[in-house]
């Protein structure tokens, strides 16, 4: 059964493309917004605007370094780059760059790091950004969003965009179920509640919200109320829905396409941990590497699964 069946949600749109329709549609209201480009805009989307703005879309080459330091200088003149690459391209080879002539001096770039996670599937491990969000929250004054689908990734653009200050905003290749069919209210650093629940609290982000959605539904069938937040905000976390979350049920989950360090998990504990400790659990790919191979039989293969979460709800529920 694919990812979302279970919760009856229907496939949609990649979260990359819902970008690039978003950066579309706000740049036209927006002349300040430009595009700067690692020689990859036909797979991060941002085609879709240097199309509409041809004089607006700057295209550097394969060179992320170069990339990140012309984003600087374009910052620094008043426009609003949004600097778009691969995850694992932009974060890691760029890291000093990004480190120096962003976040540093505090600019107002936006960088999109695009088939994030093992679901870039068989591209491989050398293209997996798996270390991303880990690398962009360690930045002091980097906002760090990941969406779950594409009404929810038009939104974080179009609030990245609006927000002042340098913003990671991570993205996947695959298509992903639509969590938010009726849309959503989307606000940087305000956890969504998608399903209200009493015995465990599972937080997640980026396509594992579905995921997450189908472990409840199967842990309904058990007897256990689980309740499943959308954390699409890594940094700033939403401190006040997790001691809440903590409260209430006792328990909590966090699922994550990402490393075990640094990510979304480690997050939720340092939040934890200083305020209402409570059993947790995690379901991410650990401390390792994955292979090439389809994003679904990855998923499956690296515990990514409803049934992963299921059962690390059982070693930490109090049902």
């Amino acid at each position: 059964m694919k990812i979302g069946e279970k919760s009856g949600l229907k496939l949609g749109q990649a979260t990359r493309d819902a970008f690039g329709e978003a950066l579309k549609e706000f740049g036209g209201s927006h002349p300040q917004v430009v595009t700067v480009d690692g020689d990859v805009g036909n797979s991060t989307r941002t085609e879709v605007f240097a199309e509409a703005y041809p004089d607006r879309a700057f295209n550097v080459g394969i060179a992320e370094s170069n990339l990140v330091s012309v984003a600087g200088g374009l910052a620094a003149c008043g426009k609003t780059p949004v600097v778009a690459s691969f995850a694992c391209f932009l974060l890691n080879n760029a890291y000093d760059q990004i480190r120096m002539s962003v976040a540093f001096p505090a600019l107002n770039v936006k960088l999109v790091g695009t088939h994030a996670g093992i679901s870039i599937g068989e591209d491989g491990p050398s293209q997996m950004g798996i270390e991303d969000v880990a690398l962009a929250r360690s930045f002091p004054g980097m906002t760090v969003i990941v969406p779950c689908d594409a009404p929810s990734a038009k939104k974080a653009t179009a609030a990245m965009l609006t927000l002042a200050g340098p913003t990671y905003l991570r993205l996947g290749r695959p298509k992903v179920p639509v969590v938010y069919a009726n849309g959503c209210d989307f606000e940087i650093g305000k956890a969504i509640t998608v399903r209200d629940g009493s015995d465990v609290t599972i937080i997640a982000n980026g396509l594992m919200v579905a995921v997450a959605l189908d472990a409840a539904t199967d842990l309904a069938a058990e007897g256990v109320s689980a309740r499943v937040i959308d954390m699409h905000t890594a940094k700033p976390i939403d401190e006040e829905a997790i001691i809440k979350a903590a409260r209430e049920t006792g328990a909590i989950v966090v699922a994550e396409e990402h490393l075990a360090a640094g990510g979304l998990g480690s997050a939720v504990a340092m939040v934890v941990g200083q305020t209402i400790p409570v059993p947790l659990a995690y379901v991410n790919l650990g401390d390792r590497y994955a292979e090439s191979g389809d994003a679904e039989g990855l998923l499956e293969h690296y515990g990514l699964t409803a049934a992963a979460i299921c059962e690390a709800v059982r070693r930490v529920s109090r049902r």
